[in-house]
């Protein structure tokens, strides 16, 4: 079993930077890929960034040169900069094993306001 919690979440003016955190827990050795993603109000629930052992990154086209997806050990750490209000959601840590078992953490919000 992983745990996964989120923190770094808030309100922040359109232009500004947040930096959210995951906290990995329990089989973290078994973790293959973790990734974040986002929901916004009425909408589906989208990839945003991944990043596998290897330290290999994917991003979504909308975040593509102003966010930066990191891992260090049981940490994962996505750096948001030049943030747009389409940018708002729930953000959610999500962690794939080797056996494909799939964990998500509780989330956290982000709001940018224009």
């Amino acid at each position: 079993q992983v745990q996964l919690v989120e923190s770094g979440g808030g309100l922040v003016q359109a232009g500004g930077s947040l930096r959210l955190s995951c906290a990995a827990s329990g089989s973290i050795f078994s973790i293959n890929v973790m990734g974040w993603y986002r929901q916004a109000p009425g909408k589906q629930r989208e990839l945003v960034a991944v990043i596998n052992n290897g330290g290999l990154t994917n991003y979504a086209d909308s975040v593509k040169g102003r966010f930066t997806i990191s891992r260090d050990n049981g940490m994962m750490y996505l750096q948001m900069n030049s943030l747009k209000p389409e940018d708002t959601g729930v953000y959610s840590c999500s962690a794939v094993s080797r056996s494909s078992t799939t964990y998500w953490g509780q989330g956290t919000q982000v709001t940018v306001s224009s």
